[in-house]
């Protein structure tokens, strides 16, 4: 097992003085969650949560006595924030569900570790370090965490009766940290409960679904949810689309370097047509920033190795950038599969696409060189006109791939003006 106290994280000086801060005069504090999970199985630790026997109106005496930031952040059930120099930790006093609907809980403050520990979703979430380092498992996580089994802490029906986002949060798990099968009782729950997650949020669906797709591996865990119709639920439009184009797709991205892209993913397993997207994005209730380059995937034309580098330049000044390196990147991704299958014509169109995705990736957007107030200059009378001589001057500059300067436009002004073009 993995020692804690030679982790970099474990002794930020920051964490310490919080620890010793909440422990003692009748407190005691652990870390909890996420950071002990991540550290325990070689993956970087994020955010450093804390689990504590104080309440909250403890925490905050004790935090502002120190000198320390407390701010009250979910203070009604047990949570508050303590920065210490300028690093936050979350600090949640032991609670035990009274009653559970959803997302909100009645919860009550105890003192006792394995209570709080039951309440918590999957076992590999509810490990207990405390300042020393020493690893309290209340629920059997060690051994799941060993097996990298993702698995429900008691009834796992139970468990996502209380909260149907824990179906979504069951594959995002194994996405990230689970091996072989998914856990069979965690499976069966999800099929029997998968009507729940119509009763959710879109945001709360979407959020998690990204998280998923954002795994350097969410292969295994989209198969499965295909198979229990859990995609199908949250991901309509993937169902006669199918998720074919993902394995090749993070074959790809680890044989190139590319970090792991949710949206790219998702654009791999939805049909690229503008209606279907507008119908997910409003379902999901993307941001306009995720829609406008969810869409722009879809009307980019298809493109193929055959596509040249001016060509590919003209359409990328016209469409932005995202959409058509989604469009590549998914083509490059296929091709390579096809070249990996023994496809020597495949093998070709890989490395022309793949010029291309390095061509679209250091693209940065021209400006021309000859601006409506040069045309004014130039004796035009401010007006439409001037609109329409610059549109012609770059749709001219445009089709020439950029290379006219000021001075070529200007002459083209000229000829433009004299009615020679």
């Amino acid at each position: 097992m993995i020692e804690l106290g030679s982790q970099d994280w474990f002794n930020d000086d920051r964490l310490r003085k919080v620890l010793r801060l909440l422990n003692g005069d009748g407190g005691e504090t652990r870390i909890v969650g996420g950071a002990v999970r991540n550290a325990l199985m070689g993956v970087p630790v994020g955010d450093t949560d804390l689990a504590t026997t104080l309440l909250p109106d403890a925490v905050i005496a004790r935090a502002r006595e120190s000198g320390m930031k407390a701010i009250p952040t979910g203070i009604d059930h047990g949570t508050v924030t303590v920065v210490c120099d300028g690093k936050p930790f979350e600090v949640t006093t032991l609670r035990a569900d009274v009653e559970t609907f959803g997302r909100h809980a009645t919860v009550r403050f105890g003192t006792d570790w394995a209570e709080d520990a039951a309440r918590r979703d999957f076992t590999i979430n509810a490990l207990y370090a405390d300042a020393d380092g020493k690893i309290h498992d209340p629920v059997g996580g060690l051994g799941d965490i060993e097996t990298k089994t993702v698995r429900f802490i008691g009834e796992a029906e139970t468990r996502i009766r209380e909260d149907y986002l824990r179906i979504l949060r069951f594959f995002r798990f194994f996405a990230w940290y689970g091996g072989g099968r998914p856990d069979a009782e965690g499976l069966r729950a999800s099929v029997r409960a998968r009507d729940g997650l119509a009763s959710l949020s879109a945001e709360r669906v979407w959020a998690e679904t990204k998280k998923l797709l954002a795994a350097r591996d969410p292969s295994r865990a989209l198969l499965w949810m295909r198979q229990t119709g859990v995609l199908t639920a949250i991901v309509p439009e993937s169902e006669k689309w199918g998720i074919d184009a993902i394995p090749a797709l993070i074959d790809c991205e680890a044989s190139l370097g590319w970090r792991p892209d949710p949206y790219l993913r998702l654009a791999a397993i939805i049909p690229p047509y503008d209606v279907r997207v507008t119908e997910l994005a409003d379902r999901l209730r993307l941001s306009n920033a995720e829609r406008a380059l969810l869409l722009a995937f879809a009307t980019a034309p298809a493109l193929s190795g055959a596509t040249t580098a001016p060509a590919l330049r003209k359409l990328l000044y016209r469409n932005g950038r995202g959409g058509i390196l989604i469009r590549l990147k998914l083509a490059l991704a296929t091709v390579r599969g096809k070249a990996g299958a023994g496809d020597l014509d495949a093998a070709g169109e890989a490395g022309r696409l793949g010029q291309l995705v390095g061509l679209a990736e250091t693209w940065e957007k021209p400006q021309m060189p000859l601006s409506g107030g040069d045309i004014v200059a130039a004796g035009v009378s401010a007006g439409p006109q001037v609109g329409d001589y610059l549109k012609k001057l770059e749709e001219w500059w445009v089709d020439g791939d950029f290379k006219a300067d000021r001075a070529a436009l200007a002459a083209r002004l000229e000829t433009l003006r004299a009615g020679k073009a």
